[in-house]
């Protein structure tokens, strides 16, 4: 099985997505309960623009106990499929459980940001882009002004 996977992985970074999509197919259908192989499968859909048929799939292989890094890029898309598909709370929800388990991993709040964004919740979107912003650049112009982003990272409302 394991040389199967890597296989269809090589296939997908030389991109060739069909066919690696297919060993994934295949790969499912005997080892459906196979959390590795779901997360794969679902990545596999969703780089092929299946976005829908990718939710199962994520959300399987979350269930099934993917660990490490795979589940936390496991919910990085699925978030990302539901905004992409336009299921805001759903990305939402999925997002913020992301961020509770992965404090730490700044594009799991990058993208949900922007699906705060989609909801309209704009003063939370940036607050997390800027406090993003400020904590990875290496930008000399930010670092020297990043005092006065973060104080105003939750006060884009106000006049002083």
């Amino acid at each position: 099985m394991d040389s199967k996977i890597n296989k269809a992985i090589k296939l997908r970074e030389n991109g060739d997505l069909k066919e690696s999509n297919k060993m994934f197919s295949e790969l499912i259908k005997n080892y459906p309960d196979n959390a590795y192989v779901n997360y794969q499968y679902a990545w596999s859909c969703d780089v092929l623009g299946t976005e829908k048929e990718a939710v199962i799939f994520y959300e399987r292989a979350i269930s099934l106990g993917l660990t490490g890094k795979d589940l936390e890029e496991a919910f990085l898309g699925l978030g990302s499929t539901y905004r992409a598909l336009g299921e805001y709370e759903d990305s939402k929800r999925i997002f913020q459980k992301g961020i509770d388990l992965f404090p730490e991993n700044k594009a799991i709040q990058v993208f949900y940001s922007m699906t705060l964004y989609n909801l309209k919740e704009y003063s939370a979107a940036m607050e997390i882009l800027l406090s993003c912003l400020t904590e990875t650049t290496v930008d000399a112009d930010i670092i020297n002004f990043k005092k006065a982003i973060t104080f105003y990272s939750d006060k884009l409302n106000e006049r002083f």
